[in-house]
């Protein structure tokens, strides 16, 4: 793998923009950008996640970086001065490891050391859910908030709680929200237990569910259009998932007294046709609860990589 260039050639004025490669590696896709110190972004790229990404993620991230580096716009000058990497799973942040991951496949793999090798230049290594929820707090909707817990909802399902002002690790321990079990009778998950919430809440699984009672393939987004047109299968399927998610928002709630709960990833772009009966269903169940405010987080599908800078900006 040939590694990427640290620097583009200077813009006519001499003026060079000092940048970092924020990039969160996701179970199906790539997502990635240059951010400058003001976390603007110069440049950003989608790319499908390759399948055996544990075998050479130094490599993916390098030619992720070559692509992000060479889509700046003509006469912008950029010196890149370090990497972020977000990934989901267990992640000791402190020695940059990908401890486990179910969705892509690798245990106690040296991320920061592999990236490092290949860019030549400094790296830090983050959860990407922790790092979203950094973002969000300084960038987005948890804003002056304390409390917070901020769920995206995608290809899986994970959790990051933010209490008392300050995000919280656990080790590199916490925010495991998907592997929550809500249903012990329920599928079996690839953690090893049956029931998870990301079983039966995260798209992946709304699809499957879907797919299993009509024999059509369809995407969760297609899937919540048919339920607030009224199809039964696809509001009977909806509704299961907004149960779970619903149990796992007023657990969290109750253990941690968070009043903010951000919904983000792909399933949040439904928008009310997921948060209303969202709110519904949590306010059925709170007793002597705070009520948390929900809503949908504020940077999309960005939230990971723009922490993903916050991390490498902090180190740098």
């Amino acid at each position: 793998m040939t590694r990427p260039a640290a620097m583009l050639p200077p813009s006519p004025s001499g003026a060079t923009t000092e940048v970092v490669a924020a990039v969160d590696v996701g179970g199906t896709r790539i997502k990635a950008a240059l951010v400058d110190r003001s976390y603007t972004v110069l440049a950003q790229t989608t790319t499908p996640t390759p399948a055996d990404i544990g075998a050479d993620i130094g490599g993916a991230v390098a030619a992720t970086v070559k692509a992000l580096l060479e889509s700046v716009p003509p006469g912008q000058a950029a010196q890149l001065v370090g990497c972020g990497v977000v990934v989901p799973g267990l992640v000791d942040e402190e020695d940059g490891i990908g401890i486990y991951s179910s969705n892509l496949g690798w245990r106690d793999l040296d991320i920061r050391a592999q990236v490092e090798s290949f860019l030549g230049l400094p790296a830090v290594v983050g959860h990407d859910v922790r790092a979203g929820l950094l973002a969000e707090s300084r960038l987005g909707a948890a804003g002056g908030h304390r409390q917070v817990l901020f769920m995206p909802l995608g290809t899986g399902i994970a959790g990051a709680l933010l209490l008392d002002g300050s995000v919280v690790s656990g080790d590199g321990w916490a925010g495991e929200l998907g592997h929550v079990v809500i249903d012990p009778s329920g599928p079996p998950c690839p953690c090893g237990q049956r029931g998870c919430l990301e079983v039966l809440a995260s798209a992946g699984a709304i699809e499957r569910i879907y797919r299993s009672q009509s024999h059509e393939r369809l995407s969760a987004e297609d899937i919540a259009a048919r339920a607030e047109a009224g199809e039964s299968l696809a509001s009977s399927v909806w509704a299961g998932a907004v149960r779970a998610l619903g149990q796992a928002i007023v657990m969290t709630v109750t253990l941690t007294g968070v009043d903010l709960v951000l919904v983000g990833g792909g399933l949040s772009q439904s928008g009310e046709v997921l948060l209303r009966p969202l709110r519904d269903d949590v306010a059925g169940r709170l007793t002597f609860q705070r009520p948390p405010t929900i809503q949908r987080a504020g940077l999309g599908d960005r939230a990971g990589s723009l922490g993903a800078a916050c991390l490498i900006w902090d180190s740098l």
